[in-house]
């Protein structure tokens, strides 16, 4: 059982600050789209998530000598990093209209989605405390 609100809701918490960030880097490559040589960037979620399983301390016992051991995997720590464009333009500019337009609309899918877990966690709790 989660010890503080911390624990309770600190995954998701962070996970709605790293999408607000993202949809920021996104809407500022989509306003970009025509600037010559501007770089398109994203987070490397990848990354920030192998990062964060170095803080995720998980009790395991081997019950068998032929079970594998559980270690996290170790990553870069820089989470914004330029994309590479599937196409290049002549002017330079990375930022691809319809890749972003796309990244854009499954990023805001993926916070509504944490918003609505992490509010149906907090209904959860009011409900126990009020002993419903």
């Amino acid at each position: 059982m989660p010890t503080s609100l911390d624990d309770l809701f600190g995954l998701h918490a962070r996970s709605l600050m790293l999408r607000a960030k993202r949809t920021e880097l996104l809407a500022s490559n989509l306003a970009n789209v025509d600037t010559p040589n501007y770089k398109a960037r994203d987070l490397d979620f990848t990354g920030i998530l192998r990062d964060a399983e170095k803080h995720i301390h998980i009790k395991t016992a081997s019950t068998h000598r032929r079970h594998l051991p559980l270690n996290a995997a170790s990553t870069n720590s820089a989470p914004v990093k330029y994309r590479v464009p599937h196409q290049s333009s002549l002017d330079g500019n990375t930022v691809e209209n319809d890749v972003e337009q796309g990244r854009f609309a499954e990023n805001a899918v993926r916070y509504q989605a944490s918003l609505k877990f992490l509010g149906d966690q907090a209904n959860g709790l009011i409900r126990a405390l009020k002993g419903e």
